[in-house]
């Protein structure tokens, strides 16, 4: 949001400088991210002069140009070439002087300097309106009033206005300062605290008369429950044009660009006051009537960015005898508003509900200065008097006659809330012991009245425009917020309380694996568990019947919550891929989301995602692939490893349709990893032309896994172990695991390690077959084997591969 300093000293005379002011702002909760300048006419002006054309005489080399002789009021005279048709002695010219910046219509500079045209000497240029960007004039240069003093800055005399704008952070729940007015009345309470009693100055409407009655405009609400409160009066014989310089340079200073005088004056009101304002074409609405109503779903209406829209069946409209005009609180028609042959219109003042304006706003994706703050709740009992302000400024600017009565339609008047404030709790909240009259004073200075004051608190009276303000808690943070966080003092004393939790909680449990993954050099991802619907046709993982979608979506790539880790983890690769980042290991907790029968579902999990090489490309050493299958099968087995459940899992053959290939870890119970190869059709959708490997971490039943098995530590054996080696021949079929399973089960006590060294596929074998070099190592902690024993632990081993894997030693 942005705030205009020169605005706000309309309303309270600042004592400090628009650095020191946005310092208070930012104290008070209204963060102020930058401070910029603006100027009318950008550069200034400066270095620009009134200048006395003492001659004119032809340029003795060139047809078009004059050479004339200039009096700047600093008692010399200069040579100025100028080829202005309109350029003659005696008149009174802005002259821009060596060294002054002026700029383009694109807002690029150049500056001025001293140079030679046509063999002649000019020391500075005589300027047209455009040039001095005050006008679109380019024919001539600009004469001014004769009567003016060489040298005086033309800046004065055109009422250059510098200023500087805050650019505030606007948290949602301070619908009260959304106006320069709100902005004053906080700075108001801030000085006060400072012991700097300054007047907030309103903008009066006193002298709002109804001139005469000759344009009714009757209105009709249908829902009070949608529009709480509806304002209107007409205004005639208005004459729409431009609006006046000062009020120009009001909205351009916040970054608006004026219309008309009447679309500006309803802006100027709203950025003033924080209340919206319409204002209809009074002879575009059909028989002189106002219906604040719903129309029939699918309804076509127009926007005035001449976009044609679908009305939905709760959107609110203001209608007349026949057709919608705008859509309440949002935007209005095309067919209604203020044009250059407008003389007669309806100014709209209203409080419509936030929920409704909010859900329509984000239907048709439009986002309006007047939804902005409908949105958020704005200030129902100062409808009437914003009308009026407009009414008068809508008369000063454009002339016309106010030819109704006020209709105020205000169903149920919304009482002042009320609210009980313990001094016990606003101690214990903020931290220090405050004052019973500073207390009283702050509430003072933010509008709060204090009804009654007992020995243990006081009863209070919230003004209706802080929306906010509903709890006592709410109370507390206000009086903190003027009293000023930085005032709390630190105690001599720090006390905590150590929470007794279990060493496997989630958070835990995620940040040891995290940081473990990090020394792999994998680097976490935040993907927005908002996606598309169109993900779902790339797999059967995600499916339309299962999705959650959202009831108001931001556009149609974000209207459902993701079923899978997946794409959004090649969103990401993609991105990276584009940006020359070919070598990625990253992983993700986060969500999945699902809409059963039964239910909706949420589940977390742990993403990983590995492509391209482990390390950056080098002379002196081979590039390893990090998108490899059984590098990320390391990467796993090293998380469960560090779970102390690795031994408790079995692989087997996954079977997904993402992967090209893939396996699967689990227990006799549930499933804990999917992993594999990402098909090439899936990243042929996300323009991904490297393999990617991807595991996807059932983490909800990794933490019940981990809770159910303790790590077990034992002093480091003494004794020294023994390592046996078989070379199997198998068939084809045979897995790894399944050698290393009934090696296991075979000797639980004794065999501490067996590990695959060698594979070898190809001669010299039968059709069919494979040979897998395996290595068994055994030990006993209370003394050293014997080799009579090591060789009838390896019988045994023998004995089962060769019974229940039909192996046979090579």
């Amino acid at each position: 949001m942005k705030i205009s300093y020169n605005w706000l000293k309309q309303f309270i005379k600042l004592p400090e400088n628009a650095e020191t002011t946005g310092e208070l702002l930012t104290d008070l909760g209204l963060e102020v991210e930058g401070i910029d300048t603006f100027q009318s006419v950008k550069g200034g002006m400066a270095g620009v002069v009134v200048g006395h054309v003492l001659s004119c005489e032809a340029h003795p080399n060139a047809d078009r140009l004059n050479l004339t002789r200039m009096n700047l009021g600093n008692g010399e005279e200069v040579q100025i070439v100028c080829g202005a048709p309109n350029i003659a002695a005696g008149q009174k010219v802005p002259v821009a002087t060596i060294g002054t910046v002026l700029y383009d219509e694109k807002g690029e500079s150049w500056e001025i300097k001293k140079g030679k045209i046509r063999g002649e000497e000019s020391y500075g240029m005589i300027c047209s309106e455009k040039e001095l960007g005050l006008g679109q004039s380019h024919e001539g240069i600009m004469v001014m009033d004769n009567e003016l003093v060489p040298g005086t800055p033309v800046a004065e005399l055109f009422e250059v206005e510098n200023d500087e704008v805050f650019e505030i952070g606007l948290t949602p729940n301070r619908a009260d300062a959304m106006s320069h007015w709100g902005v004053a009345r906080d700075l108001k309470a801030g000085y006060q605290q400072q012991g700097k009693f300054l007047e907030l100055i309103t903008p009066s409407v006193s002298s709002f008369h109804v001139d005469n009655r000759s344009l009714k405009i009757q209105i009709k609400v249908d829902d009070s429950n949608l529009a709480p409160r509806y304002c209107g009066v007409t205004i005639s014989d208005v004459k729409v044009g431009e609006s006046p310089k000062w009020l120009q340079n009001r909205l351009k200073a916040i970054g608006l660009a004026p219309k008309n005088n009447i679309v500006d004056a309803t802006n100027y009101v709203m950025h003033e006051l924080g209340q919206p304002l319409h204002a209809f074409d009074a002879g575009k609405i059909a028989g002189n009537e106002i219906n604040v109503k719903t129309v029939e779903a699918g309804t076509k209406f127009t926007t005035l960015d001449e976009v044609e829209r679908e009305l939905h069946a709760e959107d609110l409209m203001i209608c007349d005898a026949e057709k919608p005009l705008c859509i309440a609180g949002v935007f209005g028609g095309l067919g209604s508003g203020v044009t250059d042959s407008t003389t007669q219109i309806f100014l709209e003042s209203a409080y419509f509900n936030p929920v409704s304006v909010r859900k329509t706003a984000k239907r048709h994706a439009i986002n309006t200065d007047a939804s902005f703050r409908f949105e958020r709740g704005i200030d129902i009992n100062s409808v009437e008097y914003a009308l009026k302000r407009a009414a008068l400024l809508i008369k000063e600017i454009s002339g016309g006659e106010i030819t109704s009565d006020i209709d105020d339609l205000y169903f149920k008047k919304i009482e002042d809330f009320q609210v009980f404030l313990t001094f016990e709790k606003v101690n214990k909240l903020i931290g220090e012991n405050l004052e019973e009259e500073t207390i009283k004073s702050i509430l003072a200075s933010l509008e709060i009245r204090v009804n009654n004051v007992t020995e243990t608190g006081m009863g209070l009276t919230i003004p209706s425009y802080r929306v906010d303000v509903q709890r006592e808690s709410d109370v507390i943070e206000e009086i903190l917020r003027v009293y000023g966080y930085n005032n709390i003092k630190f105690g001599d004393k720090l006390s905590l309380s150590v929470a007794n939790t279990s060493k496997y909680e989630d958070y835990k449990i995620q940040n040891l694996i995290a940081q473990q993954l990090i020394g792999q050099g994998f680097y976490e991802t935040m993907a927005n568990s908002l996606t598309t619907p169109a993900y779902n046709d790339f797999s059967d993982d995600a499916k339309d019947e299962y999705q959650v979608k959202m009831l108001n979506p931001l556009s149609q790539d974000l209207s459902v919550l993701r079923q899978t880790m997946l794409f959004s983890g090649l969103e990401a690769i993609s991105y990276n891929l584009n940006r020359k980042r070919a070598n990625l290991r990253t992983f993700e907790f986060g969500k999945t989301y699902h809409s059963f029968v039964s239910g909706r579902e949420e589940k977390k999990h742990l993403s990983l995602f590995m492509s391209g090489n482990r390390t950056a490309e080098t002379w002196n050493a081979p590039n390893f692939p990090a998108g490899n299958f059984f590098y990320l099968k390391g990467v796993i087995e090293s998380i469960f490893q560090k779970l102390g459940i690795l031994n408790t899992l079995k692989t087997k053959t996954g079977k997904s349709s993402v992967f090209s290939e893939s396996l699967q870890m689990s227990t006799k119970k549930s499933k804990l990893v999917d992993f594999g190869v990402v098909k090439r059709s899936i990243l042929k959708k996300f323009d991904i032309d490297q393999e990617v490997v991807y595991a996807d971490f059932n983490w909800d039943e990794i933490i019940e896994v981990a809770k159910q098995h303790q790590n077990k530590f034992s002093a480091i054996p003494k004794y020294p172990s023994m390592r046996r080696d078989f070379a199997l021949l198998l068939d084809n079929s045979v897995t790894y695991d399944e050698i290393d399973q009934i090696a296991r089960q075979t000797e639980k006590k004794l065999l501490k390690d067996v590990s695959l060294f060698d594979v070898y596929e190809g001669e010299n074998l039968p059709e069919g077959k494979k040979s897998y070099a395996v290595s068994f190592v055994f030990q006993d902690e209370n003394k050293t084997l014997t080799d009579k024993q090591v060789d009838k632990m390896m019988s045994k081993l023998q004995y089962r591969f060769e019974k229940e894997l039909k192996a046979e030693l090579r």
